[in-house]
């Protein structure tokens, strides 16, 4: 697949919605995610990180970063999958992010002995590095949880 999925497309396979679908499209191309999110302002986490001085936090960067990988994982997130994440390794915050910039991501799973996976990826605004991290998840059924 060389095709760039758009929100609607993306929501087939993610099952994040509303203010927590951080991607406005990705690519998988050749078993790399290549995804895009452009911070408006609006977003609930910019409120009060930090007034008057907006800087998106680490963990939504991250969390950007684990919605791109999930498209990678497209083929076990079907029947109520979910992909819930396990770990954060070796995670470096080097440029902030602000609104109007565009993120883009880049992404591999380096591994995986399902229902795990282990990924890399990173966060870049025009070319400058803001984040890179290794992490890994688990495909669980949503039928499982909550028992």
């Amino acid at each position: 697949m060389n095709d760039i999925m758009n929100k609607e497309e993306i929501m087939k396979i993610l099952p994040h919605r509303d203010c927590m679908l951080l991607l406005d499209d990705v690519e998988n191309f050749e078993g790399t995610s290549i995804g895009h999110y452009t911070v408006r302002g609006d977003e609930f986490f910019l409120k009060g990180h930090f007034p008057n001085d907006p800087i998106v936090p680490g963990v939504i960067l991250c969390e950007i970063l684990a919605q791109s990988a999930c498209v990678l994982m497209q083929d076990k997130m079907t029947d109520g999958n979910l992909p819930v994440y396990t770990g954060l390794n070796n995670v470096k915050f080097r440029s902030p992010v602000r609104p109007g910039d565009t993120v883009e991501t880049k992404c591999t799973i380096k591994r995986s002995k399902h229902p795990f996976y282990f990924a890399e990826g990173t966060v870049t605004v025009d070319g400058r590095l803001c984040v890179s991290a290794e992490f890994s998840f688990a495909i669980t059924n949503s039928s499982k949880t909550g028992d």
